[in-house]
């Protein structure tokens, strides 16, 4: 199964230790996810999110309902966790979500290791191209909640 990357980066303008609970409380992925996905966690809202912590949730791609669970498969506050999906539309999604203090705040890495149906022609036309709105969208917002410039 051939595997595609994808990374991500921005400053927000706090310290990770203020950063990195607004990850940790699953109710703000609704806040940083494009609204055309539909996006709606599936309850039981976790209460609080560790290693092991399953999320369910609910999202529409281009109008098909997708049901998606994942895992937290690694748990550093306040500076690293990950999150792989255990269903949903990929063939192999990884999340590794990394906060670093630096001058202005923290640097917030995204870097996700995907596998999709259909392989490089399918990734290059689909997959890819909205991932990249998907993160974009995500970065604005992010921008927005912390006061982050452009």
């Amino acid at each position: 199964m051939k595997e595609y990357r994808f990374e991500d980066e921005m400053i927000l303008p706090q310290p990770p230790d203020v950063v990195f609970p607004f990850f940790a409380d699953a109710r703000n992925l609704q806040l940083i996810t494009p609204p055309w996905l539909g996006f709606e966690i599936v309850p039981p809202v976790p209460e609080s999110v560790a290693a092991g912590t399953l999320i369910d949730y609910r999202i529409r791609l281009h109008g098909i309902p997708i049901r998606w669970r994942t895992a937290i498969t690694a748990w550093e506050p306040p500076f690293r966790f990950v999150d792989e999906q255990l269903r949903g539309p990929y063939r192999r999604w990884i999340h590794e979500h990394t906060f670093e203090p630096c001058d202005g705040g923290t640097l917030c890495r995204d870097r996700v290791r995907y596998a999709v149906t259909g392989g490089a022609l399918v990734d290059a036309l689909f997959v890819r191209p909205e991932v990249r709105k998907i993160f974009d969208f995500r970065r604005r917002k992010l921008g927005e909640l912390f006061g982050a410039g452009p």
